[in-house]
């Protein structure tokens, strides 16, 4: 989790010097060390000028990666998200700085000149959020926080008392990191809550999408074949990976003035350029092929996150003999009993909406999905687990 008050200044002057040129590049760490990363300027390592920091993941398949960010990426993310959100001002770091939405915290202070302020060190709860909050300037200027769905859907619960109270008072809420529920999504627009829903990754320095429309200056476009992936375009694009020629040369290429990156992602895009609409659908390996069958996991655990007394839904696919892969789904009902779970009706109301093929044939009701540190799905270990299911 976020930092205490030192190591908060001691991330946020050593990003400033690497962005000005008086330091070298850095990555940030969970724990708040600063470490100096100067290979990062190697063309030998894949490196090169202009890189300011490195942003280590392993993402939710466990393959690590180190991304490298340039002064130029990060400098072009800050501009269009101010433009976008309506606004520069001060930001609550909630987010751990090692993971790019809470580096891009950082330099979207140093762009706006102001100091952020982080939440206390520990797990997140409301009164730690409503804590720091209170800790910002007060005023009239314009504040702005960064959430994974987790944090918002903690914000947003009945017993989130100051909590919700704290989040209403912030400009622009941006979450991203992960499919925010329908239902969260319905409560935070109750609440009145300025919410924004971003998309993006490290290699796009964080959001670059928000609420399906991308930033001044990116481009989205689909890749042809039978699963078109997303491919992002722009400023914001990074400079590939260290160490790692070959992921960079499959990711990373150069176009008509602009650098872009090849997600992992399937999706949609409609309109031209600088008037597009995108809509990501799911992950490359979230299209299952179950008896000779495609099924989409992002709308089957659509269909089960709009059920009665379910929290957050996660779907995947099983290796299996005899169909290929069979679907697999795991269900966050919260804790004690959850009277309104039906798993026949859920059976039903998947096969109601997408087909026979569509229905889950391995099931876990959990109190709540095991999540990443930054704040996704822990795939490989519910997988593990609904594999040891039996259909």
């Amino acid at each position: 989790m976020p930092l205490a008050p030192e190591s908060l200044d001691r991330a946020r002057g050593a990003l400033a010097a690497a962005l000005d040129g008086s330091g070298p590049p850095v990555e940030l760490t969970a724990d708040g060390r600063v470490l100096p990363r100067p290979e990062a300027l190697d063309p030998a390592r894949g490196g090169s000028a202009g890189v300011v920091a490195v942003v280590r993941t392993s993402g939710s398949t466990g393959t690590p990666k180190q991304t490298l960010l340039t002064r130029e990426a990060l400098a072009a993310s800050a501009r269009a998200t101010a433009a976008r959100i309506g606004g520069e001002g001060q930001w609550l770091l909630a987010v751990g700085p090692q993971f790019v939405a809470g580096l891009a915290v950082l330099s979207r202070s140093i762009a706006a000149s102001t100091a952020p302020v982080a939440v206390e060190p520990g797990p997140f709860t409301a009164r730690a959020f409503a804590e720091a909050t209170d800790r910002l300037e007060r005023g009239t200027g314009f504040r702005a926080v960064s959430l994974v769905p987790t944090q918002l859907a903690r914000l947003l619960a009945p017993d989130a008392g100051p909590g919700l109270d704290a989040l209403r008072t912030f400009d622009a809420v941006l979450v991203g990191g992960a499919r925010v529920p329908d239902a969260v999504r319905a409560a935070a627009a109750d609440a009145g809550i300025a919410l924004h829903l971003t998309y993006g990754m490290s290699e796009t320095c964080g959001g670059c999408v928000y609420d399906g429309v991308p930033l001044e200056g990116v481009v989205a476009a689909l890749t042809p074949g039978d699963v078109p992936r997303l491919r992002l375009s722009g400023p914001v694009v990074a400079a590939g990976y260290l160490d790692d020629p070959w992921r960079t040369a499959a990711h990373f290429g150069a176009g008509p003035g602009a650098r872009w990156y090849l997600t992992e992602d399937t999706g949609t895009v409609a309109g031209p350029p600088g008037d597009q609409r995108v809509t990501v659908t799911g992950r490359v390996d979230d299209v299952l092929i179950t008896g000779g069958v495609k099924v989409s996991a992002a709308r089957v655990q659509s269909v089960l996150e709009a059920l009665p007394g379910v929290r957050a839904a996660f779907v995947g696919g099983i290796p299996d003999d005899e169909w290929g892969q069979r679907v697999g789904a795991a269900v966050a009902l919260g804790p004690g009993a959850a009277p309104d779970w039906d798993e026949a009706a859920a059976r039903r109301a998947v096969r109601e909406a997408l087909g026979p093929a569509a229905v889950p044939k391995a099931w876990l009701t959990l109190e709540a999905l095991p999540l990443l540190p930054n704040g996704k799905a822990d795939r490989r270990a519910l997988l593990g687990r609904l594999a040891a299911r039996r259909p």
